[in-house]
């Protein structure tokens, strides 16, 4: 009867085991597939649950008012992706989101998962009115209208040139 237990014991073991490595496999592929589609290298310090809703929306065309991925914009593009990581719902203009969702966060200090906010305008009013989602190194997520949603980097000259502020959801 020992031996048929620590057969058991051994058996569990072992299948725990392969199950581990099977995951550690599949996250690390997920990993791959998502550095490839995002552009940047996903490790596994990185918030996987993020990256993969934000690479759902890549390509969705740009939509004024829209909120699927028929067409969406860039408030309703963050607010999906708030909402479906994080369960968090947000405004849904992004002067709204600005003021009532984020408390202020230095370029330098933004984290994975922060927003970022510019002024586009020509006329340049106060405020805000263009939102992205960062990522990670300088990278964030964004629906563009010329593009629809596209990773962009804050080192580029536009995005430098109408920076406003960074935002931590509260």
């Amino acid at each position: 009867m020992k031996i048929t237990i620590l057969q058991f014991i051994l058996f569990i073991l072992l299948f725990s085991s392969c199950q581990s490595n099977k995951q550690i496999a599949q996250l690390k592929y997920q990993r791959e597939q998502l550095s490839q589609q995002l552009g940047f290298k996903v490790t596994k310090k990185d918030n996987l649950s993020l990256y993969a809703e934000a690479a759902k929306w890549l390509g969705t065309p740009y939509r004024y008012g829209g909120s699927t991925r028929k067409g969406i914009d860039c408030s309703a593009l963050v607010g999906q992706i708030y909402l479906h990581t994080y369960k968090k719902k947000l405004e849904r203009n992004t002067q709204a989101i600005a003021n009532k969702n984020c408390r202020k966060v230095s370029k330098r200090n933004l984290k994975s998962g922060n927003l970022v906010f510019f002024n586009t305008s020509k006329k340049k009013k106060k405020g805000v009115n263009h939102v992205g989602l960062f990522l990670k190194n300088g990278y964030f997520i964004h629906a563009s209208t010329s593009k629809g949603v596209i990773i962009s980097n804050l080192q580029e000259d536009y995005y430098k040139k109408n920076w406003k502020q960074g935002g931590a959801v509260k």
